[in-house]
């Protein structure tokens, strides 16, 4: 028995329709993970800068304060599942001094994309965080009066 009515009508398309909804798919989601690859290093940073800042502001000397905080920096971006060797952490304002404020800057490049069982692919924009803390006014061992505004 023969259908009445055998026409195309509603046809979406053959293999050219799959391929390209697979296509838009797979954009989609490499953006997707793209956009939390950033995120995810911001979140690194952050942390990198406030472990930082805190570790320098405690250091009981200026030569040991900058290399406790970028110590402490490249161990929280280890814990972060990032390589230390791939940040820049500086110190962007401040002294070690009492009552001074310092300010520690991290930056780091995102990654393109984190694959699974791959890992970090590629280098997309550089992520940068600033943490700044106030060296004790009171603490022993520093110079100067405490008198912070």
């Amino acid at each position: 028995m023969v259908a009445a009515h055998q026409d195309e009508e509603g046809f979406a398309g053959g293999i050219e329709g799959l391929i390209f909804g697979l296509l838009i798919f797979v954009i989609g989601t490499l953006m997707v993970a793209n956009a939390w690859g950033v995120v995810d290093t911001k979140l690194a940073a952050d942390a990198a800068a406030f472990q930082a800042a805190r570790t320098y502001v405690e250091a009981p000397d200026a030569a040991a304060a900058a290399r406790q905080a970028v110590a402490a920096a490249d161990t929280t971006l280890v814990g972060y599942g990032r390589r230390p060797q791939d940040a820049r952490v500086s110190l962007v304002s401040g002294t070690f001094a009492r009552c001074s404020r310092i300010t520690i800057q991290v930056r780091y490049s995102a990654p393109l994309v984190d694959l699974p069982f791959i890992g970090l692919v590629g280098a997309a924009e550089s992520v940068t965080a600033r943490h700044s803390e106030l060296v004790d006014p009171y603490r022993t061992g520093l110079g100067g009066v405490a008198a912070c505004p």
